[in-house]
């Protein structure tokens, strides 16, 4: 008999008003009629463990000695699922244009198993950023854990990725935005 598993992702983001409807400029500079603020759950800790736990099963069958977040907002993330796994636990920060960089002495060296973790994938553009960095290292991606996939389409980022949910939402450049062309109010990212 197998255990029937009662965590939804969706519900818990929806009950703690994560999932916003409206017309948003997300953080890569495109549009959409939605946007999902994973810290509004993940800033409580029984929520936290809980998704991570989740997030950190979705490679339960592979060892990883690093957990790395594309970004310091990330962190949060990366330190639970660390904790849970017993590894240790980075972020990365933005360099030069779309490059990344971690402390010398935090980086993962050639030997790491590293897994990436994102809080809302859309582009894939950050964490192409990341496995790069971890790749000049010598160190090994085995994949990246999301609480949310939103990309439509291929990433192209040839590593295992998975996420919690699939959430897949249309984005649009602001030439292309049907939401610009209604007049509907604009909401920064950095607004929320």
């Amino acid at each position: 008999m197998s255990k029937k598993n009662n965590f939804n992702i969706i519900s818990i983001l929806q009950e703690h008003g994560a999932i916003l409807k409206g017309h948003f400029q997300l953080p890569n500079g495109l549009h959409s009629e939605n946007y999902i603020q994973t810290f509004l759950v993940t800033q409580y800790p029984h929520l936290l463990t809980k998704i991570s736990q989740e997030m950190s099963d979705l490679f339960k069958k592979s060892t990883a000695t690093v957990i790395l977040a594309p970004t310091p907002k990330i962190s949060v993330l990366a330190q639970e699922i660390a904790r849970l796994r017993k590894a240790r636990a980075v972020f990365a920060e933005k360099y030069k244009g779309d490059s990344m960089k971690i402390k010398k002495a935090l980086a993962p060296k050639k030997g790491d198993k590293v897994l990436i973790v994102d809080d809302v994938t859309t582009t894939g553009k950050l964490i192409s950023a990341a496995i790069a960095l971890c790749k000049s290292s010598g160190a090994e991606i085995i994949g990246v854990a999301s609480v949310a996939d939103r990309s439509v389409g291929d990433l192209g980022l040839q590593v295992p990725i998975r996420a919690l949910m699939s959430f897949p939402l249309e984005t649009y450049t602001e030439e292309k935005c049907p939401l610009c062309k209604k007049r509907i109010p604009l909401q920064l990212y950095t607004k929320f």
